[in-house]
């Protein structure tokens, strides 16, 4: 259970990563590439969630994993509003709480 729950969380953060990529980089919607606003924003509220979730699930921090989904779920639920590609940050959202729970849950039959 214990591996499922880090591959949920590297999985869930990567995706998000490459999403983030998609959206600054790929977006036709975006006028200007460098819009700083918009890329400083998502930068704090999604990107770096992101990595803070790869880097605890590997290192099993789950506490870690809570608060990257607490971090990015505001903006999450904005997208996931949207009708585009980018309503997946909800679910790679909810795949940071996943593992965390998957993660906790393995840590609590250990003890």
């Amino acid at each position: 259970m214990n591996k499922v729950g880090v591959g949920i969380g590297v999985i869930s953060g990567s995706i998000s990563i490459i999403l983030w990529i998609v959206l600054h980089f790929y977006n036709p919607y975006i006028v200007e590439v460098g819009e700083v606003l918009l890329f400083r924003q998502t930068l704090v509220t999604i990107l770096l969630p992101a990595i803070l979730a790869v880097v605890a699930a590997l290192t099993k921090r789950r506490i870690f994993l809570f608060v990257a989904f607490l971090w990015s779920l505001p903006i999450s639920f904005y997208f996931m509003l949207t009708a585009s590609i980018f309503s997946l940050f909800a679910v790679t959202c909810i795949g940071y709480l996943l593992s965390f729970f998957l993660i906790k849950n393995n840590s609590l039959e250990k003890s």
